[in-house]
């Protein structure tokens, strides 16, 4: 009668043994080498800080406004129109 109580506990014990195993040291051993390969593969230039040649096609005063209009463009962006009322009461 005692070996019946003691069945579910030891099927518990068990199943909870299987979980400690490792099964992926090939995997465990190659973590984080796929990022490293993508991260690499996405810069296009590996070698552009040794290019000394300055940047040319925009002066310094036309990037300075383009710069002070993208700033402004973020501190009083243009008012969402209202969604629910397109096309209706509009002009006949």
């Amino acid at each position: 009668m005692k070996t019946a109580h003691c069945l579910p506990y030891a099927a518990l014990v068990c199943l909870l043994a299987g979980c400690t195993a490792t099964t992926t040291p090939v995997l465990d051993s190659h973590f984080g080498e796929s990022v490293a390969l993508l991260k690499a593969q996405q810069i296009m230039y590996p070698d552009a800080y040794r290019n000394t040649n300055p940047v040319s096609g925009i002066d310094g005063k036309a990037g300075a406004s383009a710069y002070q209009r993208y700033q402004k463009s973020f501190a009083a962006p243009d008012p969402q129109p209202n969604v629910f009322t397109i096309g209706v009461g509009g002009r006949q």
